[in-house]
């Protein structure tokens, strides 16, 4: 498979959060400004490409009656790395996601990574394919956060650029919803013809 296919699968045809819906839970809780919208990407893509590069590599000593157990441990071994890291170097952006840093170990995108392609296939197409949906998974989780901010305070990324109070449902819970379904539409409109 063409090398840069790998990567342009994972931000269109198979886009986490627009097309496959998966990783819901740290979309709508995390995504109340773009810079935590891309702290938490960021954060999941590490975890999804280390994890995915080790997977391939162990995949063919771990006996299948304990395979998802395995995949487990080593993505929860990777999580705590990039809990640490982001505890010691961005302690703000640690403090605002909360308990969605430790929760990206059941994150249904890394462990369904894992499974249908790492276990599959070689380290380096397990890379790419980790950096395409880690990527996919950011620029969502950004865009929704920038939407979400701007509408619902008048910034993007801290930068207020709008005078006066935005709209508050933007930045509470059914806000999340409307801007997800909203650009969820926008997105498979944009990108029919591209994921056939």
């Amino acid at each position: 498979m063409n090398k840069l296919r790998l990567i342009w699968k994972g931000l269109i045809k198979e886009n986490p959060t627009f097309v496959l819906l998966l990783g819901m839970c740290p979309t709508l809780g995390t995504t109340t400004s773009a810079m935590n919208g891309m702290g938490m990407g960021l954060a999941t893509m590490a975890v999804l490409i280390l994890s995915n590069i080790v997977i391939s590599c162990v995949k063919n000593i771990i006996p299948d009656k304990v395979r998802i157990p395995s995949f487990i441990v080593i993505i929860a071994s990777f999580v705590t790395v990039v809990q640490l890291c982001m505890q010691a170097y961005v302690p703000e952006l640690y403090k605002t996601l909360g308990v969605f840093i430790p929760l990206i170990v059941v994150n249904c995108i890394i462990l369904g990574r894992a499974e249908a392609f790492a276990s599959k296939n070689g380290p380096l197409d397990s890379a790419l394919d980790g950096l395409g949906i880690g990527l996919g998974f950011t620029l969502s989780l950004t865009v929704i956060g920038a939407v979400r901010e701007m509408l619902g305070s008048g910034a993007i990324f801290g930068h207020r650029f709008i005078t006066g109070d935005g709209m508050l449902i933007f930045v509470l819970a059914p806000g999340a919803f409307i801007v997800l379904g909203y650009l969820m539409v926008l997105f498979n409109k944009l990108t029919a013809k591209q994921r056939q």
